[in-house]
C-alpha cells in the first residue's frame, strides 16, 4: 500500500501556534508527535514498507512493532478520510 494524502488534504505547519495540522475540507486533525513523524513521510511515493523501515531505523526500533503500529495509524487515518491509497 502506497499511502497519499485524500484530495484537499494536507499537512500544514500553523507557525503562529508551533504546531502541524492535517487540514480537510470543513476539518482538521492535530497530530501528536507519532503520528506526524508518519506523515511527514507520507508522499504518495513510499509504500508503508518503506515508511516502517525509516521509522524504525531513525528510533532503533524492530520492525515488527514499529509496522503494527504505522499500519493501525494508517488505517484509522484512511477511514477518517485524510489519507487514501494506491
Amino acid at each position: 500500500m502506497i499511502p497519499r494524502f485524500a484530495p484537499g488534504v494536507r499537512l500544514h505547519e500553523d507557525k503562529a501556534r508551533a504546531r502541524w495540522i492535517v487540514m480537510a475540507p470543513e476539518r482538521m486533525f492535530i497530530p501528536d508527535d507519532i503520528a506526524l513523524e508518519v506523515l511527514r513521510l507520507v508522499d504518495g511515493i513510499r509504500d508503508e514498507a518503506a515508511i516502517v523501515a525509516l521509522l524504525a531505523a531513525k528510533f532503533d526500533a524492530p520492525v515488527e512493532e514499529i509496522g503494527a503500529d504505522v499500519g493501525a495509524m494508517l488505517e484509522d487515518l484512511i477511514a477518517k478520510g485524510a489519507l487514501a491509497h494506491g
